[in-house]
């Protein structure tokens, strides 16, 4: 096994501004709300969002549907889990019935009371109608209601986009950390 360093980010925003009006959403999409019974559509999400992206090299549990699945549910199960803060994006035309969930987001409070994002993604095929955004602002103003002023979330380096637009909601990078990662070697 080799071992593979990424580079990653930590982000902060300070929150304290309220300043989260995110752009309208676009025609045939809705926010979904936080429910229990909706944990495998946000796995499902997460897997199809991250299983061809670098981040499931650096988390080897992104790249495989049942590692989403028990990721999702450890998320839920944390005490510091925060729902108000968790989201499904989902696109529904006015001529299906089912919405296919296309993004998902959750949040926790670490220990220093700062809200941490976990693993926001967007589905392939719904990049760039800046649904990311949107459920980044969504997340942000659940932490809000929940008295939280202060976020946190990490980025791989390499991903460049994400970054950039975190920088765009404010986040600033306050420490570059490298995760260790096994790899088989061939």
């Amino acid at each position: 096994m080799a071992v593979t360093y990424f580079k990653r980010f930590r982000m902060e925003r300070d929150l304290s501004d309220g300043l989260f009006v995110p752009p309208p959403l676009p025609a045939d999409y809705l926010l979904v709300p936080w429910r229990k019974e909706l944990i495998e559509s946000h796995a499902t999400v997460k897997y199809r969002s991250f299983c061809t992206e670098i981040d499931s090299s650096v988390f080897p549990c992104l790249g495989d549907p049942e590692g989403c699945l028990r990721l999702m549910n450890e998320i839920a199960a944390r005490a510091g889990f925060v729902p108000e803060a968790t989201w499904l994006m989902a696109y529904q035309p006015v001529t299906r019935g089912q919405p296919e969930y296309c993004g998902t987001i959750q949040g926790l409070v670490d220990s220093r009371g700062h809200g941490a994002i976990q693993n926001i993604g967007i589905t392939p095929m719904h990049r760039d109608r800046g649904l990311g955004t949107i459920l980044l602002h969504r997340a942000l103003r659940g932490f809000l209601e929940r008295g939280i002023e202060r976020a946190q979330l990490e980025v791989t380096a390499e991903n460049r986009r994400a970054v950039a637009l975190y920088e765009r909601l404010g986040f600033r990078k306050v420490r570059t950390v490298y995760k260790a990662s096994s790899m088989a070697v061939s």
